[in-house]
């Protein structure tokens, strides 16, 4: 069509400008902060909306600064048909780059390095340029797009809580925050603390502490174990005898026993493709011979809820899948015992056919059982927007276009910007054969790819809103 060939080519024209316009945002560190007046988020979050507010009104856009938690753009003033959500917060930095400084973007060999170029300044910028093109090129949106641009996703989304206490979601929504071509289902998500308290053991063997993780959305790497009253030998025999993969190492300290498991990390959505320390730990310990002492009783009781390679949950009773979501999930990712109190931490991502009298109260029964109590609370519910709507229909033609891949909507056990709206899918930007680094040092956008998702989103604005020319 000559109105998407005339965006596309004022896309490619102008392709240095969005560079240096990312450029201008990557620069800003808009890590969370504490809170200041009129900044809920700090300094560098507040720093960064300001400077997207310029840049939208620079373009033509109508604005609007929701007290720094979320900036505006409005393509025109007409009924509203579509929301597009993309965050400019970014998560902390390490000293450990290597091309690049984090807050000073660089180009090389057709990347952008910088925090927040592919994580999610990058997929911004596309989508502001795909709106400019649009206005530039002349053509006229019989409905309205707007351009939310929030400051606080990485920490919980309580930018887009307090935008929407304050205005309606459109009818159609979808965040360049994830990977093309369309995510439609967001499993739900069960994260809880449990805990448990017993007698401290006077005499005789004894588990003395255990520790493994730290975050409970990712599988724990590490984990060591204390214990006493445990002949040397017999540790060292278990070790050979161990088949987890796991690697056990084992060090006398003081006539204690200090026993150290490293597995291999992965995010909590897929804890298969970790090898998790603490489960692996538990089942070493329950193995040792420390049967009269009631802290080694609540390691076992736990090491039977949770046994080594049982990432779905079979062990709990709530094992179960369905065809368009996937299978449910399940990561042990923190777990302390000081010698006087345990305390862990859980996350399970659930499939559509899960709920709270299935999957919740089940495992709370089952902790009960084991004497562990687990806290009050149900589970955040997933999210759904079905695969025939004519949001995932158009996207989906949106990606076949431009990239020639035949394109089915997908189910993934992350949460992303759009989970807590009805009619909200993740759209781009980037896609599973590249790894961006995001979270990680050296994150980079691919400048072809962002490109492309320009004229894109640029492709689904028109078709949504509809054109007058």
């Amino acid at each position: 069509m000559l109105r998407m060939k005339k965006i596309e080519d004022f896309i490619d024209s102008h392709k240095e400008e969005m560079l240096e316009d990312l450029k201008s945002l990557v620069r800003i560190p808009s890590v969370r902060g504490s809170a200041q007046p009129g900044k809920p988020y700090g300094e560098g979050p507040a720093q960064a909306v300001e400077k997207a507010r310029e840049l939208m009104e620079k373009y033509g856009l109508q604005t609007k600064n929701y007290e720094n938690y979320v900036v505006t753009g409005d393509f025109n003033d007409r009924e509203k048909q579509l929301d597009i959500l993309a965050h400019l917060d970014v998560v902390p930095v390490t000293a450990d780059w290597t091309v690049t400084e984090p807050f000073e973007p660089k180009i090389v060999d057709g990347r952008m390095y910088g925090r927040g170029t592919a994580d999610d300044k990058g997929p911004a910028i596309a989508a502001l340029y795909a709106l400019r093109a649009i206005r530039e090129c002349g053509v006229v949106l019989s409905k309205n797009v707007r351009l939310i641009l929030g400051a606080d996703e990485e920490c919980g989304s309580s930018d887009l809580a307090y935008y929407y206490e304050r205005e309606k979601e459109a009818p159609m929504s979808f965040t360049p925050d994830a990977d093309f071509p369309v995510i439609n289902i967001e499993k739900g998500r069960l994260a809880k603390e449990f805990g448990s308290v017993v007698e401290k053991q006077r005499r005789g063997p004894a588990l003395l502490a255990l520790h493994g993780g730290d975050k409970v959305n990712v599988v724990p790497a590490n984990a060591w174990a204390r214990v006493k009253g445990v002949p040397a030998p017999v540790v060292e025999q278990r070790i050979k005898e161990d088949t987890t993969g796991v690697q056990f190492t084992m060090a006398e300290r003081e006539g204690d026993i200090e026993i150290r498991a490293k597995g291999a990390a992965a995010h909590a959505s897929t804890p298969e493709l970790g090898k998790n320390a603490i489960c692996a730990l538990l089942s070493f310990v329950a193995d040792l011979p420390l049967k009269y002492d009631a802290n080694w009783e609540v390691a076992s009781a736990l090491a039977a809820l949770f046994p080594y390679g049982d990432t779905d949950g079979r062990a709990l009773g709530i094992q179960m899948s369905d065809e368009i979501s996937g299978a449910l999930t399940m990561n042990l990712g923190v777990l302390d015992f000081d010698g006087n109190y345990w305390k862990g931490e859980f996350d399970s991502r659930i499939p559509l056919c899960g709920t709270d009298q299935n999957v919740t109260e089940v495992i709370r029964e089952k902790m009960e059982r084991a004497r562990v109590i687990m806290e009050d609370g149900g589970m955040t519910a997933p999210h759904h927007v079905p695969a025939d709507s004519e949001l995932v229909r158009t996207l989906l033609d949106c990606y076949e276009h431009y990239t020639g891949i035949k394109g089915e909507p997908r189910a993934i056990g992350g949460g992303t910007y759009v989970h807590e709206l009805a009619r909200g899918v993740a759209f781009g930007c980037m896609s599973d054969d590249v790894d961006n680094h995001m979270h990680g040092d050296d994150e980079f956008v691919l400048i072809d790819v962002l490109t492309m998702s320009a004229k894109i989103f640029a492709d689904a604005i028109c078709r949504l809103c509809g054109t007058e020319q």
